[in-house]
């Protein structure tokens, strides 16, 4: 293996802007002249610039810093590029030990890369959170084995972590505070999300299936033995972004997405909605993708710990006028919230629920449920969660060809 050192050791506000120049063009010279199998390894400082690096078509790669806190890539000022970094078209790409700050749009891309590995790398804005911010953290899209492990992310406009229309993934042992998503996982078929700290985001965890988009339906993915906790912070998501209707105060959120699993989780404090179960409807965003199927299916919420404050709702935004005006559950919120819109395949003839719907509830400490006939203008709210408490499908764990 090729093990190439880039020495570019110094303080940022001791350099001369035209040195900082001359590192930026030796790092991206690095990466595009990296032959496969290289090593870059990037010393301890801060290091300043204001243009993406880009990494294109390379195998066997790995970018390794000295550490999170350590080696710090900062974006702040940045006039040219969307990303801090960008990854495209490799494969086997390993990203390490480092911190990327204050990009202008996502810190760390990666897109169509079969073997990306985030290991130990911070992400943040650290003006804190801020409509202005980028809109992802950590950001891979329509990627194959994905491992995101160790890892922290503040203060992204959109999600910390997010993982987009891929195809088997991990998500372990990482941080993600002061979001509006603390980690999303979008469109994406195959995902292990475990062991992970979401506090302070607006939601803890999404996992959606959205219109749109050229792969139309995730699913297959567990969420299990993470802390989801105090995520109340204020939306600060842009208008017009679908995270800027997820309510202050969520824990989980599935989204119109199929084949789930919610177990073993700590889901404490979320002042709005520990769990929801909503279809695209909810939104009230028009549909104009016909391939689109707009529904949950097959959720299985078990073996999880609920716990808030004995408070109400937020208030705040279009979804808190829902709760305020609609649901009026004033204090005595139910953890697990169904919108209750079904597709009519799963109804009976007198409108009771068929099994093959597939959302089972069972096993959780202070389990509490409520179905909001958000389909009837929430005329016939049940807390009735006896239709639901069974034992639902469970879920593989995800193998990837790359740890």
């Amino acid at each position: 293996m090729n093990r190439v050192l880039l020495s570019v050791c110094f303080l940022a506000l001791t350099i001369p802007a035209l040195a900082q120049k001359d590192v930026q063009k030796k790092l991206q010279t690095k990466f595009i002249e990296a032959e496969n199998g290289s090593v870059i390894e990037l010393e301890e400082g801060t290091f300043h610039f204001d243009a993406s690096l880009s990494i294109d078509g390379k195998k066997n790669l790995t970018i390794k810093g000295k550490g999170m806190n350590k080696t710090i890539l900062s974006f702040k000022g940045q006039i040219s590029g969307a990303e801090g970094i960008k990854v495209t078209d490799g494969s086997n790409i390993v990203l390490q030990d480092l911190t990327v700050q204050d990009s202008k749009g996502d810190c760390i891309k990666t897109q169509k890369v079969d073997g990306i590995v985030f290991r130990n790398i911070k992400v943040e804005w650290t003006g804190g959170p801020n409509k202005d911010n980028g809109g992802y953290g950590l950001y891979p899209v329509q990627c194959k084995n994905v491992l995101i492990e160790g890892c922290e992310a503040i203060a992204a406009s959109d999600a910390g972590i997010y993982v987009g229309q891929s195809q088997n993934v991990i998500v372990r042992n990482c941080k993600a505070h002061e979001n509006v998503a603390g980690i999303e996982i979008e469109n994406t078929l195959y995902a292990d999300v475990y062991d992970n700290e979401t506090v302070n985001n607006v939601g803890g965890v999404l996992v959606f299936d959205l219109p749109g988009l050229m792969q139309k339906k995730g699913g297959f993915v567990r969420v299990f033995n993470n802390n989801i906790h105090d995520n109340n912070h204020v939306n600060f998501a842009p208008k017009g972004n679908i995270v800027a209707r997820v309510p202050q105060g969520t824990g989980v959120m599935i989204l119109a997405t199929n084949n789930v699993e919610i177990f073993d989780n700590k889901i404490i404090n979320n002042r709005t909605v520990s769990t929801a179960i909503s279809s695209y409807y909810i939104s009230e965003i028009p549909i104009k993708d016909k391939e689109y199927y707009p529904y949950p299916t097959n959720i299985y919420i078990h073996d999880n710990v609920f716990e808030r404050k004995h408070e109400r709702t937020t208030m705040k935004g279009r979804m808190g006028k829902m709760y305020r005006f609609k649901l009026k559950f004033g204090k005595d919120v139910p953890f697990i919230q169904y919108d209750g819109i079904v597709d009519a395949k799963f109804k009976n003839e007198d409108g009771s629920l068929k099994p093959e719907l597939g959302i089972c509830i069972l096993n959780n400490k202070n389990q509490s449920f409520a179905n909001i006939d958000a389909e009837n203008s929430f005329k016939n709210i049940s807390r009735d969660i006896k239709p639901f408490e069974r034992e639902g499908i469970k879920q593989k764990e995800v193998v990837l060809s790359i740890q």
